[in-house]
Parts: structure tokens; C-alpha cells; sequence
């Protein structure tokens, strides 16, 4: 016996209980007829207690697969309430125990009706019962609690639906039990797990489409109303697209969607007043439109409306306006104005209010007009001569051709950038953006690489002119920023020394006054004794001179012994001749100096090159010690005639020779042009050349920033740095002084090392614009750390926290200690470091330092600011005293040598355009009193550091900053870790309480579980597929999108009636 039927997958019975405040009895509906009247429900068996009623409840729920919006009214019901439900439902399940509450029954039963293929043979009473066997699944698949339909997917109960959907014969087709067995797919989806199932499958929705070929009008509107629904279900459109292209392959139709329009245009038979079907196919088109891609994409909607064009839809939905059904009027007016939107807003795109689809002189008139004067309008024409080209026959395969050509052009359109097709693909494995990137041109890529490489330099060197103005700014700006600072501290130090001074004068008046007073006590008391001595007198006071005399200044002492001095020989007469010559030496040739009197070296006769040789780099021997030598007896005037001068000449020429052939005639030879001359080294001379070119300036450009101490900011430190490499030494200024003559033939290097030769005390000048501009670096570097020091001296002598913190300590090791180790009133600050070597004995993971903090935590709580005070000494625990002082002695040496070439350059007669002087005595003034701050600060520091050693207890001696400092530093990270461990063992701990807790609580955790496997696909609105059918049905589904339409349909219809459109607009039931 068949399961009773009930509406609304058996919980009618449950909803009555929501429809008021107060909670009535619990009645079944007998019947539809309204005359009989509901009767109550009492449960038999006494209620059992709350918390065992809760479970039992939660079962039955769960078994309903209802959604959360009706299992949160369900658990709201007072206990009574719940347990009739119970009672009841499970009275219900008593009643049909029967085998055919089993899904094994059905499944049997549709194997045996599939292997019993024809319906010819069977009598009425038997396709009676096998239509009420079906019937009865689909009352089950719909009404039966969850497992029911879990077990029946489990057994695949699906596929036996399906397989025998695809072997029914023509009159099984046609019976009523073909549209119990899409009813029964209808109801399975309706279940969350079922519809999942279903679309999950491979062939369901294909198989589905088949049964469109039938003659049943009740099966086709059933098939569509699924078809429709499933495309508003997310990834369900393109499966209904290529459902749709298997049915064409399954039918042998021309198009996809031919039988659909045949069905909507037939007006004969059963099909002339049969309105359900003709609005289910509107619906199902309205749905194909409108989602999936058609959501975004208006191509999409284009390509697809299109096809349904060709097939002569529209005069079809004229003719459909005779019905007057309001349902399917409202399908109607919704392609309509979908239609017109869409075509509104295509002929924008061309500045147009429409575009005649139908007409292939506008389309190719347009498309002309877009594409003329661009680079695709050779390959359009190229489209066109080759489409006149394309074999035609009328009775041949041509028109697989043009299929070809428009399946590529369709994909074109519709496929999107990532490669992917919303419909199904009319080419496999075609990737238009795969295919595009293959036929780039390869000369365009040339030309776009060598645009950008070229727009790159420029970049490049905007870059470099801007960097370079943003340093200039940046020196200026820091230069006068220390020009104020410096200024306010010579105000200051001003101010200052002039108190002093008045201070100093005013003692200096007043001593001078004591000693005047001394001065006349003293003559009034010699005044008795004898007269004064005469001035000039021995012993007396010296006369002093007259006013405006002139007297010889005294002559010089006698040396000693008595004797005066030789007086000097008389000056030669004004204008006289001057002396006569000494005698020629022998030879003509002076002797060395140091050299016997008696001998004299007669000069060398040595041959002269024609041209300019490489030099030997050789330590001569003074002549005045070749006596008595291997040298006396050797005479390289016979080698001279042994060898091949011209030969030595051509191999070591200081010309760098280039052999260039001109041909004249068969006569001349090749002839060698000197190009360069180069005397100094060659590697020497290649790594200056390497540097000029970075410089990328002239040799004057140099000089001039040289010179003018670089105020444009043109030479930059670091290749201020390369040219120190590059100063002309003294052998180099030797060879270049010889051939200053071919200045114009010197090499690249030689000629800036000539130049820069030439400016007076070149490497002072540079060594000092380096150290000018390196200046206000090295003091930035050396600051800092000069207030490291500082600041955490300070740190460590103010912290209250360190002090409460050390008091702690102290305590732990007094009383840990015995013996000689305890009783201690301090202790070194290197112990602090050495507190995580004491482990627990009762967890080996938890050390004396874990069990201080925790200590520390709880009693002493300021001492958790200790990082907070302490956060200067990371820093200055960085710093080693000994390479500070040594920065600071390089900028003490390197400003008192700036200082005396500034002393010699101010002895010098000043060149034009030479403003060494001027900047540099401005830089010195800045300088000193930047670095006498340094010193202060470092001094002070020094004072502090030492007053903070002293504080705890340690040698100031043997103790230094990056040690003391980073004793602390250490502790501090250690603390931190520790604290962090502290915290993870409590988190662990506390972890291992909520786990217990959450055993403790496993019936409710089991109860959340269950909720979350049984919650409903995320978009899903009520999650009952009858819903969604029942709104595409009625139309709205469409009613957001519809009324929109409306809105805008005023002003489409003004735009389309002004331009003049050869189909005029619809007229809309509204």
C-alpha cells in the first residue's frame, strides 16, 4: 500500500503550530475537502523528561532536513508541543513499516518496469499500478525523513530513474509515467542533498532535456521548469546550454533551440489553447537570457537572443499576445524590454539609437566605418577578398566552411580574457587569448621594446637630474640648518665670553690700579737713600725716545770669545757690471757635487730619438758614487752602435700607432697614423678612463668644481672617493711635463692627470672638498652613538624598575644560597645573565627566570614598565667605545688638516674663479663648532657611563660600554622570551581546560556538529526547489529586472521612435 500523500514534504501538520501567538493542538488535514473537520492529536505515552525529550526532538528534526529559519520556530515550541509532534510522527512511521517504505522497494521496482520496456502488452490495471508505484516515490522522495533520501542516493537510486528515462519506448514516452518519473527527479531536487546530487551528475540534465522530444504537454512543462530552475542555480546555466546542444545531437535538429519555438508557434490540436506550455518555454528563455554570463555580460545576451531571432521568435511573441494570459504576457513584456534594453545600449557603442540586425548593408557599413583608418582595416579587407574567394557549390559541404568561420568569430566575442567559455565551446580546445598571442607581430614587438628602452634612458636621466637637484636641496637645506644651529651656539658661546671679558677687564683694571699704588708706595720709600740713577746709566732706566725720532735698533750681542764679527763685504756700485766668471771647468763639464776636485765626467754623446719613447722607470745612481764601482768601467757608447735604434724606437714609441690602408693605386703602401700619446701606466690609464666616463664631465667641468669647492654638487662623494685614486704623482707629473707640448695628442687619462696637475695642491684641494662633504655623515654616525651611550647611562641610573628588580633578585640568591655564596649585599650585574642556568625540579622547561617573572607579575607589577625604561639600552649596547674614539680622532686630524691648507691657500695669490678660501673658512667655522659639540656630548657621556659603572659595583677600568650595556641588553631578551613562554604554557593550560570542558559537553558539541553538516547551500532562499520553480513559473524571479525595464521603457520607446528603426517597438501589456 502506497504512503499517504502529503503537501509540503510532511510537516503541514507542524506549520499550523506558527500561524498564532498561542500554541494550539497538534491536527491533521484528512482531506482537501473542506467539510471535515480537523481532528486533535494526543500523545498515548506520558512524556519523558526535558533533557531526553530535547534529544529525541533533535533527531526528528534533523530527519525533516528543515531549514534554520523553521528549526529555530521548531525548537522554540514548549515541551508538551514537542513531544505530541513526536508522538505523532513516529505513529506516522508505524503505519507505513511496510516494504514499501524502503528505497530498495522502489529501486526494484523501477529496475523491473525499465527491463519491461513496452507498455503494448500490459493491460490498463497494470499501467495503473506501475504509475502509482511512481507516484509513490515521488510522495516519498518528498515527505520521507532524510535518510530515506540519503539511502536512496546511496543506492543509486538516480541512475535507475535515469536509465529508465533513456530505454522507455515511444508509448511509455507518452504515458503519464514518464511525468511521474521526471516529477520523481523534481522531487529529489526539491531536498538540498538530492539537488546536489543531481547536478552533480554527469548525464542527469542531459537525459533530463531528452524527454523534450515527447508529445506530452504535462512532461515538457515539467522538464522545462527544471531546465529553467537550474539555470538560476550557481554553475547550472552552461550545463543547461550544453543539455540544450545534446538534445539538438539527440533529436537531429538544425539549432539547439528549434523545438523549442516550434512548440511556442504551434497553434493546432492540443497546442492551441495550451497556455501552460507556452509560458514555460518563455520562462525557460527568459532564464537562459537573463543568468548565468547574461548577469554581466551583454555580448553574452547578444549571442544568445540571436540565435532565438534566427529561429523567428519575434513574430512568434506577437502572435502570443492573442492569448491574453497575464502570466504569460508578463514572460512576454520581459524579453521585450531585455530585448530593447540591450539593443539601446549596443548602438551606443556605433553613437546610434539602433541597429538593423537584419539588414547586412548597415552591419558592414558600420563595421567599415569603425575600423577604417586603423590597423585592422587591412585585415578586414583581407576578410572580405578571401570570404569571395571561398569555394561555393550548392550541392557540396561549403557550408561547413562558413559554419567554421562563424563558430571562431562567435568565440571571439563571448570568451572571456581568462581563456574561459560560458557557453558550450562550438571549437575544443580553442583559446582565442592563446591563439592572439601567438600571431603578435614581431616587428611591433620590436618597435614597442625599443620605444620603451628609449622612454626608459629618458626616465633614467630624469631620474639622475632630479636625484641630483633633490641633493643639491638636501646639502642646502642641512647646510643651513647647521649654518642657524651653529650661529645660535656662536651667539650663545658670544654672549658668554663677552661676560667673561667684561669680568676679566674689570680684574685687569683692577690690578693695575694695586701695582700703581705698589709702584708710587715704593719711590716714597726709596726717596731717602740717594739720588736716582741717570737714564742710560748701567743698571738705570733707558731715555726714551722723542716723539716722532727715529732711532737705529740696537746691534747685535758680541759672540762669544770677545772677537766682533767680520764685517760684510762692500755692495757692488748701483748699475756696476756684475763679476767676471770663474775659469771654465775641464771639458766643459762641472763635476758632480762630492766628487774629487781632480776628476770630471765628460758628458755622454747618446743618440736622440726622432719621436717620443716609453719611459724606464729606473733609480739612477748619483754620480758622486760611481767611484770605485762596475760602472767606471762600462761604456754603453758601443751598444749604441750594435743596436737597431729604429727598431727599439717603433716598439716602445709613446705614440699609440694605427695602421689605416689607403688605397690610391698598386703603388702605395699602408701608412701608419699616430692617434695618441699615453706615457703612463696602462692599467692605471684604462681605470681613469672607466671613472671619466662615469663622471660624464669635461676636464674643465672638473677643474672649475674643483676650484669652486663643488657648489653646483656635481662631483658626488662616492666618485670624489675614485678620484683621490687618480691624484697625479710625482713620476707622472715628470713624463707629462716633458711632452706638455702634445697636449693635443695625449690619451683621455693623461690629459686629466696633466689638467689637474696644473691646480695648485690638487690633492689637498680634493682630499679637503671630501671631507667637506663627508663632514655632516661622520658626525650623523657619530652622534647617535655618542647619545646611546648617554641616554642609556641614564636609563640604567634612573630605572626604579631595575632597582626594585635587583632587590628581588637578591632576595631569590640570599635565599637559595647557604654557606660562603649567601649573605650577600650585592652582586654583579653579569650574574642577571646567569639566573635561566637555575631549572626547576619539578618541570625542567620552567627556570628561575620563568618563576621571577611570574613573581614579578603578580607582586611587583611596575617592574613590568622595566623594557619601557630601559629602551635606550639595545642601542647603546651596540657601541664600542674604542672605534668611537677612533671616529672621532679621523674627524679631529681631518679638520686640522683642512685648517692648515686653508692656512696655506690664504698665503697664496687666489686664482680667478677659485673660491676655496671663502667656502672652506665658512666650512671650518661651521665645522669646529659642530665637532666641539661632539666632543661636549662625548665628554659628557664618558661621565656618565662612568657614574653608571660606579652605580653598580664595577671596575670603570676593565668595563666598557658594548660590554656593560650589553649584559643588560641580554637580560632584557630573555625576559622577553621568557614571558612569551609564560604565556604559551598558560594558553597550553588553559587550552587543556576548555578541551575538558568541551568533553564535559559532548552531547551539545555532538548536537552543533550535526547542525552544521545539514546547513543549506549558501544563495539558497528557503532552499526548496518548489520555490524556485513556482517563481520562474510565475514570472517573479524576473520582477526586479522587470520593473527596472519599466522605469527606462519610456525613454527607449521616445529614442527608437525618433530614429526612424524599420521594427517598431512591441506594444507592452502592462
Amino acid at each position: 500500500m502506497a504512503p499517504r500523500k502529503r503537501s509540503g514534504r510532511g510537516i503541514s501538520f507542524i506549520f499550523c503550530c506558527f500561524r498564532s501567538s498561542d500554541h494550539p493542538e497538534i491536527t491533521y488535514r484528512l482531506r482537501n475537502d473542506s467539510s471535515f473537520a480537523l481532528q486533535t492529536m494526543e500523545p498515548a505515552l506520558p512524556m519523558p523528561p526535558v533533557e531526553e525529550l530535547d534529544v529525541m526532538f533533535t533527531e526528528l528534526v534533523d530527519e525533516l532536513d528543515l531549514t534554520d529559519k523553521h528549526r529555530e520556530a521548531m525548537f522554540a515550541l514548549p515541551a508538551e508541543k514537542k513531544w505530541q509532534i513526536y508522538c505523532s510522527k513516529k505513529k506516522d512511521q508505524e503505519e507505513n513499516k511496510g516494504a514499501t517504505s524502503w528505497p530498495e522497494f522502489y529501486i526494484d521496482q523501477l529496475n523491473s518496469m525499465a527491463a519491461r520496456k513496452s507498455l503494448i502488452a500490459l493491460e490498463k490495471e497494470d499501467e495503473e499500478e506501475r504509475n502509482k508505484t511512481i507516484e509513490s516515490l515521488k510522495t516519498a522522495l518528498r515527505t520521507k525523513p532524510m535518510r530515506f533520501v540519503t539511502r536512496f542516493i546511496d543506492l543509486d537510486g538516480l541512475s535507475c530513474i535515469l536509465n529508465f528515462l533513456k530505454s522507455m519506448d515511444y508509448e511509455t514516452a507518452e504515458s503519464r509515467i514518464h511525468t511521474s518519473l521526471i516529477g520523481c527527479i523534481k522531487a529529489l531536487m526539491n531536498n538540498s542533498l538530492g539537488r546536489a546530487h543531481v547536478l552533480a551528475h554527469s548525464e542527469s540534465i542531459n537525459v533530463i532535456a531528452q524527454s523534450l522530444s515527447t508529445e506530452n504537454i504535462k512532461t515538457k512543462v515539467a522538464v522545462l521548469e527544471i531546465m529553467g530552475a537550474v539555470c538560476l542555480v550557481p554553475g547550472g546555466h552552461k550545463k543547461v546550454l550544453e543539455a540544450m546542444l545534446h538534445y539538438q545531437k539527440y533529436a537531429s535538429e538544425r539549432t539547439r533551440f528549434q523545438t523549442l519555438i516550434n512548440d511556442l508557434d504551434k497553434s493546432t490540436g492540443r497546442y492551441r489553447d495550451e497556455v501552460s506550455l507556452k509560458t514555460a518555454i518563455m520562462s525557460f528563455i527568459n532564464a537562459v537570457l537573463s543568468q548565468g554570463a547574461g548577469v554581466e555580460s551583454l555580448d553574452f545576451r547578444l549571442h544568445l537572443r540571436y540565435e532565438f531571432l534566427m529561429l523567428g521568435i519575434q513574430p512568434v511573441i506577437d502572435k502570443l499576445r492573442e492569448h491574453e494570459n497575464s502570466t504569460l504576457d508578463r514572460h512576454l513584456d520581459f524579453f521585450e524590454m531585455l530585448r530593447n534594453e540591450d539593443e539601446l545600449e549596443f548602438a551606443k557603442r556605433f553613437e546610434l539609437v539602433h541597429i538593423d540586425t537584419k539588414s547586412a548593408t548597415q552591419m558592414f557599413e558600420l563595421t567599415r566605418k569603425r575600423l577604417t583608418h586603423t590597423e585592422a582595416y587591412p585585415h578586414f579587407m583581407s576578410i572580405l577578398h578571401h570570404c569571395l574567394q571561398m569555394p561555393y557549390k550548392r550541392s557540396g559541404n561549403t557550408v561547413q566552411y562558413w559554419l567554421l568561420l562563424d563558430r571562431i568569430v562567435q568565440q571571439i566575442v563571448i570568451q572571456s580574457d581568462k581563456g574561459q567559455d560560458p557557453d558550450a565551446t562550438p571549437l575544443e580546445n580553442f583559446n582565442i587569448k592563446n591563439v592572439v598571442r601567438m600571431l603578435v607581430n614581431e616587428n611591433e614587438v620590436k618597435q614597442w621594446k625599443e620605444q620603451a628602452e628609449k622612454m626608459r634612458k629618458e626616465h633614467t636621466e630624469l631620474q639622475q637630474k632630479l636625484e641630483k637637484k633633490e641633493r643639491e636641496c638636501d646639502a642646502k637645506a642641512q647646510e643651513k640648518e647647521e649654518m642657524m644651529q651653529t650661529l645660535n651656539k656662536m651667539k650663545e658661546k658670544l654672549e658668554k665670553e663677552s661676560s667673561e671679558h667684561k669680568q676679566v677687564k674689570q680684574q685687569v683694571a683692577d690690578l693695575t690700579a694695586q701695582l700703581h699704588e705698589m709702584s708710587r708706595r715704593a719711590i716714597c720709600a726709596a726717596g731717602p737713600g740717594g739720588p736716582p740713577l741717570p737714564p742710560g746709566a748701567p743698571g738705570g732706566p733707558l731715555p726714551s725716545p722723542a716723539p716722532g725720532s727715529l732711532l737705529p735698533p740696537p746691534p747685535p750681542p758680541p759672540p762669544p770669545g770677545g772677537c766682533p764679527p767680520p764685517p760684510p763685504p762692500p755692495p757692488p756700485p748701483p748699475g756696476g757690471p756684475p763679476p767676471p766668471p770663474g775659469p771654465p771647468p775641464l771639458d766643459g763639464v762641472m763635476p758632480p757635487p762630492g766628487a774629487p776636485l781632480g776628476l770630471a765626467l765628460k758628458k755622454k754623446s747618446i743618440p736622440q730619438p726622432t719621436n717620443a719613447l716609453k719611459s724606464f722607470n729606473w733609480s739612477k745612481l748619483p754620480e758622486n758614487k760611481l767611484a770605485g764601482t762596475v760602472w767606471t768601467d762600462i761604456d754603453d757608447a758601443k751598444v749604441f752602435k750594435i743596436l737597431d735604434l729604429e727598431d727599439l724606437e717603433r716598439t716602445f714609441s709613446a705614440y699609440q700607432r694605427q695602421q689605416k690602408e689607403d688605397v690610391i693605386d698598386d703603388t702605395l703602401s699602408s701608412r701608419h697614423k699616430v692617434k695618441e700619446l699615453s706615457v703612463i701606466d696602462g692599467r692605471r690609464a684604462q681605470n681613469c678612463n672607466i671613472l671619466l666616463s662615469r663622471l660624464k664631465l669635461s676636464n674643465e667641468e672638473i677643474k672649475r668644481a674643483i676650484l669652486t669647492m663643488d657648489e653646483q654638487e656635481d662631483l658626488p662623494k662616492d666618485m670624489l672617493e675614485q678620484l683621490l685614486k687618480f691624484v697625479p704623482e710625482k713620476g707622472d707629473i715628470d713624463l707629462l711635463e716633458e711632452h706638455k707640448h702634445e697636449l693635443d695628442r695625449m690619451a683621455k687619462a693623461d690629459r686629466f692627470l696633466f689638467e689637474m696637475s696644473r691646480i695648485n695642491h690638487y690633492q689637498q684641494r680634493l682630499q679637503s672638498l671630501y671631507f667637506k662633504k663627508k663632514f655632516a655623515e661622520r658626525v650623523a654616525e657619530v652622534k647617535p652613538k655618542v647619545e646611546a651611550i648617554r641616554a642609556g647611562s641614564k636609563a640604567v641610573l634612573q630605572s626604579s624598575s631595575l632597582q626594585q628588580l635587583l632587590e628581588v633578585v637578591l632576595a631569590f640568591g640570599n635565599y637559595m644560597n647557604k654557606g660562603q655564596r649567601g649573605n650577600a649585599f650585592g652582586f654583579k650585574i653579569s650574574s642577571l645573565n646567569k639566573i635561566a642556568d637555575t631549572k626547576s625540579s619539578i618541570d625542567k622547561n620552567i627556570t628561575l627566570l620563568h618563576y621571577l617573572i611570574t613573581i614579578v607579575e603578580k607582586k611587583y607589577p611596575k617592574v613590568l614598565r622595566l623594557h619601557e625604561e630601559l629602551r635606550d639600552i639595545p642601542q647603546a649596547a651596540k657601541v664600542n667605545m674604542t672605534e668611537l674614539e677612533k671616529e672621532i680622532n679621523t674627524l679631529r686630524s681631518g679638520l686640522r688638516a683642512v685648517e692648515t691648507e686653508l692656512d696655506f691657500q690664504k698665503s697664496q695669490v687666489q686664482q680667478t674663479g677659485d673660491k676655496f678660501v671663502s667656502v672652506v673658512s665658512q666650512f671650518i667655522t661651521l665645522a669646529s663648532f659642530s665637532f666641539s659639540d661632539v666632543e661636549d656630548l662625548l665628554m659628557e657621556a664618558k661621565e656618565l657611563f662612568s657614574k653608571a659603572v660606579k652605580h653598580f659595583g664595577e671596575d670603570t677600568d676593565k668595563m666598557q660600554p658594548d660590554e656593560f650595556f650589553g649584559i643588560f641588553d641580554q637580560f632584557l631578551q630573555a625576559v622577553t622570551e621568557a614571558k612569551q613562554e609564560n604565556e604559551n604554557m598558560r594558553r597550553r593550560k588553559e587550552e587543556e581546560e576548555r578541551r575538558a570542558r568541551m568533553e564535559a559537553q559532548l552531547k551539545e558539541q555532538r548536537e552543533r556538529e550535526r547542525k552544521a553538516r545539514k546547513a543549506k547551500e549558501s544563495g539558497e532562499e528557503g532552499g526548496e526547489f518548489d520555490d524556485l520553480v513556482s517563481a520562474l513559473r510565475s514570472g517573479e524571479v524576473f520582477d526586479k529586472d522587470l520593473s527596472k525595464l519599466k522605469r527606462n521603457r519610456k525613454r527607449i520607446t521616445n529614442q527608437l521612435a525618433d530614429s526612424g528603426r524599420e521594427r517598431p517597438v512591441t506594444k507592452l501589456n502592462f
